[in-house]
């Protein structure tokens, strides 16, 4: 396949090695057939997808199960972001085989970027939770990297809604009963016009507050459609650490 000459503009991502997609294509079905044996997952309005191009899905995240539902329930392939620590041992290698993506989420992380960089410019899916943690899932706290993706890739950003993926009073690991109901709600693409290098804190800034609000949009419609409601926080004895960064509606820290 001829890579596409976007690959050169900075930052680069011809040089990076691309995330695998051996397995995650075929594992799919499987992988839903094994989740709707547990649970009644159902999955909203794929619809508003792109079928062609670079697509960024940016979630909100209550559960455990946030990033393997995304991965196997929406309607392309994503290479999600995963945090690093859990790229250890055999289960650090499923996940790099199955296409998903380390980072590091307390240091600048180039390769992250440019691996993500690469999968947008050569038309594939890419995911990201911009809280960072598992929490409420109300999008309080919000991080830059969906934005910074859009605005040097021009990908279409498709936020997704989970609701169900940790009860009320759930701690950060816990599973939802044997049963229980899952939504997955996929809402309007929002897009910005690629910015040429040097991008500025700034035009990050703003792009992130602005996705935060169609977020915060979609996050209602979908509250309203489905009839559900998020989880609420987490234990307070329960803290999944995260970089005290990103922006709110009052901007950055």
């Amino acid at each position: 396949m001829t890579r596409s000459p976007a690959h050169l503009d900075p930052p680069r991502s011809d040089r990076v090695t691309a995330a695998p997609r051996y397995l995650l294509h075929p594992l799919r079905p499987i992988a839903r057939f094994l989740f709707r044996r547990r649970w009644d997952v159902r999955v909203h309005d794929v619809h508003e997808v792109p079928t062609t191009g670079g697509v960024i899905f940016a979630s909100n995240h209550v559960g455990v199960i946030d990033g393997p539902l995304l991965a196997i329930f929406a309607p392309r392939p994503v290479h999600a972001l995963t945090k690093v620590e859990m790229f250890k041992g055999l289960l650090g290698r499923f996940l790099w085989h199955s296409g998903q993506i380390p980072l590091d989420r307390y240091h600048a992380d180039p390769a992250a970027v440019r691996t993500c960089l690469r999968a947008l410019r050569d038309g594939r899916a890419v995911g990201i939770y911009p809280e960072g943690h598992r929490g409420a899932g109300d999008l309080e706290r919000f991080h830059r990297g969906a934005a910074y993706l859009a605005l040097v890739s021009g990908a279409a950003v498709v936020p997704v809604t989970m609701f169900g993926s940790r009860e009320p009073g759930g701690t950060s690991g816990s599973l939802p009963r044997r049963g229980a109901r899952i939504d997955l709600v996929f809402g309007e693409v929002w897009r910005t016009e690629p910015v040429p290098w040097p991008r500025t804190r700034e035009q990050v800034e703003k792009s992130s507050l602005l996705l935060r609000e169609h977020m915060l949009v979609q996050l209602d419609r979908a509250r309203a459609s489905t009839g559900r409601e998020l989880p609420g926080p987490l234990p307070p004895t329960d803290v999944d650490p995260d970089p005290d960064t990103g922006v709110t509606d009052e901007g950055a820290p």
